[in-house]
């Protein structure tokens, strides 16, 4: 018993060590996509809903970076483990290529069709107006943002968790300053309103692709660029890769139609939507996705070691970690839930929706500290199809099924939605902890690391 106490609390301290600056890191981004909104509901509802109504669109790039992000953080944590440094390499540059590659065609969406593909949600003539400016600025972006996802979640996978911090930091940064600057008009910059608040992002975007993918050619890291040479790392970034883009990508597109139940109700209780969801990822993101990519780390690097032992047990002390720390966040962001939503607007229809939705959000905490840090382990071995089926059958069961059938149906109104909001992420938790449990993980990763010790 002592020995594991022991355990759990060398977990714990790397856990921390690694996490620090990927909770920066995430406190900043998603600080700056909170400055967007603060800045947007500035202007109006219409603004705010405009942006949400855009980043609906703006994510489908992202999940294709978050997806290639899994594979390549997978297959760089179980290379580190084993020294195995070539293939390392070449997994990394074949990431950085494919991702380059797969975020072109959002540029051509971007420019040609951005107003229909807002059109299509059925919001108001002054809401596709803006929401189509801002989503063809975001779109036009999309390699960028997929390279700079990736060559972070390299770097982290190597254990090299700062480097990534300083460029993410520093462009997300700059991307808060140009917010302020290019969508309200400071000093001689005039006000581009919706459209500066897209080219910040545009902008900072860029020049952290630009700086990643130098830093990785360099030689201030482990990681390095390598001329792809086997179709096996191929694969195997796509094998794993393709379920993480499809958990995400579930998610992204039930939000079309979420958004399109809950403007039902009216756009106040849409921009609340926003408001609401933008206050849980500010507030917690920073804490669920660090433990989600530590366990990540851990886990990868204890399975290329040969060690299954040591990565259950590290998956299980972060798990605790993670709960606590979320379990406490949820309590105190319901109890200050007004006090929160009064910083993004003081329409008192839109306030007094965003105060339930911050609520909804701030019970389910305690079922994201579930899913997170498991489902990250699950990706560091290479099984990236538990956290899909979890996802999947939670957005679609609970999340729009649940919501339409309480919601509507049953004439529940936006309570209904509330309770759908909640069951989709118990859901969520109690998927991934069935496969963790009972799931063939294990075998996964020696698979494939058998698979690449052969090429």
């Amino acid at each position: 018993m002592m020995l594991d106490h022991v355990r759990m609390v060398s977990v714990w301290r790397r856990t921390m060590a690694l996490g620090w600056p990927i909770a920066i890191d995430q406190t900043l981004m998603t600080l700056m996509r909170t400055v967007d909104m603060l800045v947007t509901g500035l202007f109006s509802p219409i603004a705010v809903a405009a942006v949400g109504l855009a980043d609906l669109y703006a994510q489908l790039p992202l999940r294709i970076g978050l997806g290639l992000g899994a594979g390549t953080i997978a297959l760089s944590s179980q290379e580190t483990g084993r020294g195995a440094a070539v293939t390392r390499d070449q997994a990394i540059t074949q990431a950085l290529l494919l991702g380059a590659v797969l975020g072109f065609p959002f540029v051509a969406l971007g420019l040609l069709v951005s107003r229909p593909l807002v059109e299509i949600l059925g919001a108001e003539a002054a809401v596709i107006r803006q929401s189509g400016q801002y989503l063809g600025v975001i779109l036009a972006v999309a390699p960028m943002q997929i390279v700079l996802i990736v060559g972070s979640r390299a770097l982290q996978g190597t254990g090299d968790t700062r480097t990534p911090m300083y460029i993410n930091a520093g462009a997300n940064v700059f991307n808060i300053f140009l917010t302020v600057t290019l969508g309200l008009g400071i000093w001689i910059v005039p006000a581009l309103g919706i459209v500066g608040v897209g080219l910040a992002t545009a902008i900072s975007q860029t020049l952290g692709a630009i700086v990643v993918t130098a830093i990785i050619a360099g030689s201030r890291t482990d990681a390095s660029l390598a001329r792809p040479r086997h179709l096996t790392i191929t694969r195997q970034l796509v094998r794993v890769s393709i379920p993480n883009f499809a958990e995400g990508l579930s998610t992204s597109l039930a939000n079309f139609p979420f958004n399109a139940l809950i403007l039902l109700f009216g756009t106040e209780a849409n921009a609340a939507y926003h408001i609401g969801s933008r206050i849980f990822r500010q507030l917690s993101g920073p804490v669920y996705r660090s433990v989600y990519t530590v366990s990540s780390i851990i886990v990868g690097q204890s399975l290329g070691e040969g060690d299954p032992d040591q990565a259950r047990d590290a998956a299980r002390a972060i798990l605790v970690f993670s709960v606590a720390i979320l379990s406490v966040m949820g309590a105190a962001v319901f109890v200050g839930a007004e006090e929160v939503v009064e910083l993004f607007t003081r329409d008192p229809t839109t306030s007094g929706y965003a105060i339930d939705f911050t609520r909804t959000y701030a019970v389910s905490m305690v079922f994201i500290g579930v899913f997170y840090p498991i489902a990250g382990s699950l990706v560091g071995a290479g099984d990236t199809r538990t956290p899909f089926y979890a996802r999947f059958v939670g957005v679609v069961l609970f999340l729009l099924a649940g919501s339409f059938l309480l919601g509507v149906t049953l004439d529940l109104g936006l309570v209904g939605v509330y309770a759908g909001i909640v069951f989709s992420f118990v859901s969520w938790a109690l998927i991934v902890e069935a496969g963790f449990h009972w799931g063939g993980w294990q075998e996964v990763a020696e698979r494939m690391i058998a698979e690449r010790s052969d090429a």
